[in-house]
């Protein structure tokens, strides 16, 4: 089980693998071994075999609101953002407060040109994933040159200005890159 929870995505898709083939385990442990090895795949942007994993994963677990939101977040980074709007809305009525499925949805409205609902979400997603969240969009924000200020987790008018910004143009993305920020957000 450890490799499977492995950061390491290699290790992370072999550990899992090995759970899933185990005659022993029960659905609900393949169902979240399928669920974390689809999040590797999508980590190294092997989008369709995340998609496959997460299909494997709901359909063991229908109510399993990590997964949802993932999947939909994997139609979203696949331009099909559309297609996963009915797993991150069960996502968020299975968890109403997931700041995660709030950035989810955010990004899909974004997409699609929905600028106050877009930004509703994100501030949501601000409110409820606390300071871990405003300091994760101040880094994106600042690399897309819109915010300049400390990234400390303080939500401020400057936050919500360049998220503003940001939300107003459909190819600004307030996340950072995977590789950007690690140290300012941990």
């Amino acid at each position: 089980m450890i490799d499977c929870l492995s950061d390491d995505n290699g290790r992370r898709i072999e550990g899992c693998s090995l759970l899933i083939d185990d005659p022993e385990r029960s659905p609900e442990q393949k169902s979240f071994a399928y669920g974390m090895r689809a999040l590797a795949y999508s980590l190294q942007g092997v989008f369709d075999q995340a998609l496959a994993d997460y299909d494997k994963a709901i359909g063991l677990n229908p109510d399993y609101s990590v997964a949802l939101n993932n999947r939909a977040w994997v139609y979203f980074k696949l331009g099909r953002g559309r297609e996963g709007v009915d797993d991150v809305e069960r996502a968020l009525k299975l968890s109403p407060g997931s700041p995660y499925a709030l950035d989810t949805r955010a990004h899909i409205r974004q997409a699609e040109g929905d600028v106050e609902a877009a930004l509703a979400d994100y501030e949501r997603a601000m409110r409820n994933g606390g300071d871990h969240m405003v300091k994760v969009y101040q880094c994106g924000l600042r690399a897309q040159g819109l915010y300049f200020g400390m990234i400390d987790g303080v939500r401020s008018g400057a936050v919500s200005r360049a998220l503003r910004a940001c939300v107003g143009n459909q190819s600004c993305d307030p996340l950072p890159a995977d590789e950007d920020c690690t140290p300012s957000v941990s």
